[in-house]
């Protein structure tokens, strides 16, 4: 009796504990996340000839801190002319002391510190001896006859290559015979040996040095490139740092490096040996083919194929592996810049703690307003499929962190308005990139006059910058954005593989690296960029795969999981291919036989490279064989494989529809999005980057109720619902948050800007007074129209950067609308908002509208606007006065098209509040 009673009374305790749990959890409401520092945007910092002091690194780690970035990457380069005597030597103990000055003092400041693994790009410095430098392979050819003795020594004819090597030598015969000579030529390069036929080529191979030199090196940072392919010389190099640290962590929390620009890097010491170890062949035979020109012969091709594969390899293991472990040894991560490399890039990227991509030039938006003067512009595009090589190789590995490098001449210097910068960024985020590094910020001393110290590709974001007081709204807009994107796991529901041999199997040229500017040679062509571009377009969200990665993929009840800490996908898709390695077509099958869903655009037909070629080609032929006794419907072929099945048809997206993976059709509206899982809820990023303002309900395939997170205001409200879909009013230029969880949140509800009233003019004049900037503040003026500030009778304004304080009034006879909108119109450039003496915030971009029926009153109400504009204007008036303000070593400064920059002819920017200023009220 007494134990029946117990367990009654459990029972109803465990049933209450249930139900007031679940009440709780209900009534929780959706919040921004924390924002911890490597939310916040950081930014490349360069050091000016390593010319920094205790002093000034305080003063401007504390501005950096204030205006809301949440860390610096040191990167030292060239220096100032005038300044030598405070240049601190690369990695001598003043520059440690210097580093760690900055570690602790940011630290203190919340933020947190990078460092470039070298002084300008790429990896190389005093400690690299010609023995350890980048090396290229030298082929010089021979012609002898019968009987003859060549005449001439086998020495390396280019200048300058005195630590060229020999590193075979091998003679083609008239009827395809080859022979090794390399033991007959002497010490002295004189070649024992004659042919007792016909007429013969040979070959010799050098391995001869590329003399590269480190790019923009700091003081102390001078030498030859780095041999990235071989292992002891990487040792080499990281030695420097390893005895100059004194082999202690320094507190930096990651080292990076740039972009493979390593210029003809063809080749290491080593790489014979490798090849045969790796590809299982003899290169040396095939020096004719490997050098040949030839654009279409297919075993070239396949030869080409297969020295490129070396060459990831090589790349892979002695510097991107290696370097990552040094790093590990010093308690920090490896932040890398893979595209360039001649080399896989997915796994490249996969091999360091947080991959990092670029952007460089600025893209096209049809967003309302938007400033793309063509003139100010590089003829580039970024392409945000390029970028989700990095975030893909973060998302399919479980890594946290997709960084970026943002907005590299995004616009001629002193031109780049925060508008033109959101867009750039969001594009980075609908790619998968959540860590935004600015490029960016040179560190520039209090006394070194206005504008201070300057980097020949940034867009200036440094306290010197006129728009830098308000500098906080696109910082605060990143680190919202960050917040969310950071946290979780993506939410992609298929994995793309891409066919890098397809990409490798050229006939033309030796080592082949794959840049972010020669997309349109290597990346647009293939039948993987079209499908992916496709697929984006219809919804559908992805990562890319790998060969390396396909090895090591599970398939786990039906779902592909390509590691413990990633999230699983529904779908692998192979588009369309011509070669596969046998080995990856069956970890593919292999996923379809443990219960996974595989779908091919067309089946491959043929294998890479030379070696054992028809052996492995009947390999993948007997492979393949399992597919062909298919039940086909409409163009869709499905094959039963063990527990899962393999899917074979062009429309791929057909396929994907039958088998229930639905795309989200909100892409229909012009909306992109992202998609994040955080615990039980997903997030969406939803950017509207269209000409249009969206005013829908919007479908989502996620379940649940809607919670819509805005960035730029950080408001926060339940949305309304029609089944799954949610209302989302989101205008050309603006972006939202959706959270959706099958909690009830408990937010209030989202304030919809419905039944629009009459605008409210302001009528009153405005009092415009200069606050800061210069060269001189121009005087007071009252006026009755809003014009720019450089339209006014006054040469000051016309020269003028920096803020201007507009003050008026306006009279609100009733207050009665649900909400008040106020909308600047155009603003040159940025603007922060008080009314009646409330900050309201800044409005930093298009639309340039905020919210402000809190702020308002019944009667008399006040209204002040603090604008920003460019650097331009000042900077025009100096060039036309012919003031010197930019004198540095090596490249000095140029302008976006690469030549002696001189701002002396630009037309005068626009600047100030140009308006006209409204006040919209809404009645529900």
């Amino acid at each position: 009796m007494y134990t029946k009673r117990f367990f009654s009374l459990l029972f109803i305790a465990i049933s209450f504990y249930h139900i007031s749990n679940a009440q709780v959890q209900a009534k929780k409401a959706v919040t921004w996340p924390k924002v911890e520092s490597q939310m916040k945007p950081w930014t490349r910092w360069w050091w000016m000839g390593n010319a920094v002091d205790e002093k000034n690194l305080n003063i401007v780690l504390q501005k950096y801190a204030a205006a809301g970035l949440g860390g610096v990457e040191i990167t030292p380069i060239y220096g100032a002319v005038g300044y030598e005597k405070q240049y601190l030597p690369f990695l001598s103990p003043q520059w440690i002391d210097a580093l760690n000055f900055t570690v602790k003092r940011a630290n203190a400041l919340g933020m947190g510190v990078d460092m470039n693994t070298g002084t300008g790009w790429p990896f190389g410095g005093p400690q690299i001896k010609p023995e350890n430098a980048a090396t290229k392979l030298i082929v010089q050819d021979y012609k002898l006859n019968a009987g003859e003795k060549l005449a001439e020594p086998i020495k390396v004819k280019e200048a300058k290559q005195d630590f060229a090597k020999l590193q075979a030598v091998t003679a083609y015969g008239p009827n395809g015979e080859t022979e090794d000579l390399t033991a007959s030529v002497k010490q002295d390069g004189s070649l024992s040996w004659s042919p007792k036929s016909g007429i013969w080529q040979i070959y010799a191979a050098f391995a001869g040095k590329t003399r590269q030199m480190v790019k923009r090196a700091a003081p102390g940072g001078e030498g030859f490139t780095l041999d990235h392919l071989d292992k002891p010389s990487v040792d080499v190099y990281l030695k420097r740092f390893t005895d100059s640290f004194r082999n202690k962590p320094q507190g930096v929390r990651s080292f990076f490096n740039d972009s493979y620009e390593v210029y003809g890097a063809t080749w290491t010491p080593t790489f014979f040996a490798e090849f045969k170890k790796h590809r299982g062949y003899d290169l040396s035979k095939h020096l004719n083919d490997l050098v040949s020109k030839d654009s279409t012969n297919e075993n070239i091709a396949r030869l080409k194929s297969d020295y490129r594969e070396t060459m990831d390899e090589l790349l892979l293991d002695n510097f991107t592996k290696n370097w990552t472990n040094w790093a590990h040894g010093l308690k920090s991560l490896t932040k890398n810049q893979s595209h360039g490399s001649p080399g896989n890039l997915l796994d490249l990227y996969g091999a360091v703690d947080i991959p990092e991509t670029e952007t460089f030039g600025s893209s096209a938006f049809d967003i309302r307003g938007i400033r793309r003067d063509p003139a100010d512009i590089r003829n580039v595009d970024p392409d945000p499929m390029m970028s989700k090589f990095a975030s893909s190789a973060a998302h399919t590995g479980g890594k946290k962190l997709v960084s970026s490098e943002t907005f590299t001449w995004l616009t001629e210097h002193f031109k780049t308005s925060y508008s033109q910068c959101k867009p750039e960024a969001e594009q980075l985020f609908l790619s998968g990139v959540n860590h935004i590094f600015y490029h960016g910020t040179t560190n520039s001393p209090e006394n070194v006059p206005w504008p201070g110290w300057l980097f020949y590709a940034s867009v200036e974001m440094n306290p010197n910058n006129s728009l830098w007081p308000h500098a906080q709204g696109l910082n605060n807009y990143i680190a919202r954005c960050q917040s969310i994107l950071q946290s979780g796991t993506a939410d992609n529901e298929l994995l793309i593989y891409w066919a890098v041999y397809d990409v490798w199997n050229k006939a033309k040229g030796l080592d082949m690296a794959l840049k972010v500017h020669d997309v349109d040679d290597w990346l647009h062509p293939t039948a993987f960029y079209k499908l992916s571009k496709d697929l984006a377009k219809s919804g559908y969200s992805f990562d890319f795969a790998s060969d390396r990665l396909l090895a090591k993929t599970k398939s786990q009840n039906g779902a592909i999981l390509t590691a413990a800490s990633a999230s699983p996908y529904k779908v692998l898709v192979v588009p369309s291919c011509n070669l596969m390695n046998p080995e990856t077509l069956d970890n593919i099958l292999q996923l379809a036989n443990n219960g996974s869903t595989v779908i091919f655009q067309s089946l491959p037909e043929d294998v890479p490279g030379l070696n054992n070629l028809e052996a492995r080609r009947k390999k993948l032929k007997s492979s393949l064989y399992i597919l062909k006794n298919i039940n086909s419907q409409n163009g869709i072929s499905i094959n039963e494989v063990g527990k899962g099945k393999v899917i074979i048809a062009a429309d791929i997206q057909a396929a994907l529809a039958q088998n229930s993976i639905k795309r989200e059709a909100l892409t229909d509206l012009g909306l992109q999005f992202i998609r994040r899982k955080i615990n039980n809820d997903t997030y969406y990023y939803l950017v509207n980057h269209s000409s249009k303002n969206i005013d829908t309900q919007i479908p989502v395939n996620a379940d649940g109720k809607a919670v819509i997170l805005d960035p730029q205001s950080g408001l926060i409200g339940s949305a309304t619902m029609q089944g799954k879909n949610v209302r989302v009013q989101i205008k050309s230029g603006e972006a939202l948050f959706l959270n959706i969880s099958k909690n009830q949140p408990q937010n209030i509800a989202w304030q919809y800007l419905d039944k629009i009233g009459q605008p409210i003019a302001i009528t009153e004049p405005w009092l415009l007074h200069f606050t800061a900037g210069g060269p001189e503040l121009p005087a007071d003026q009252k006026l009755d129209q809003l014009v720019s500030w450089t339209a006014l009778k006054d040469p000051k304004a016309v020269a003028f950067s920096g803020t201007g304080v507009y003050t008026s009034q306006f009279n609100l006879k009733a207050k009665t609308a649900k909400e008040y909108v106020l909308n600047l119109q155009q603003v040159d450039e940025s603007a922060r908002v008080w009314i009646n003496g409330q900050e309201v915030g800044i409005l930093w971009s298009i639309p340039f509208q905020a919210r402000i029926g809190k702020y308002l009153k019944q009667g008399h109400n006040t209204i002040k606007i603090e604008v920003v504009n460019l650097m331009a204007n000042r900077i025009r008036d100096m060039d036309i006065k012919k003031i010197e303000w930019r004198k540095y070593h090596e490249i000095n400064f140029v302008n976006i098209n690469y030549r002696d920059f001189d701002a002396a002819n630009w037309s005068v920017m626009p600047s100030g509040l140009i308006g006209p200023v409204t006040i919209t009220p809404y009645m529900q």
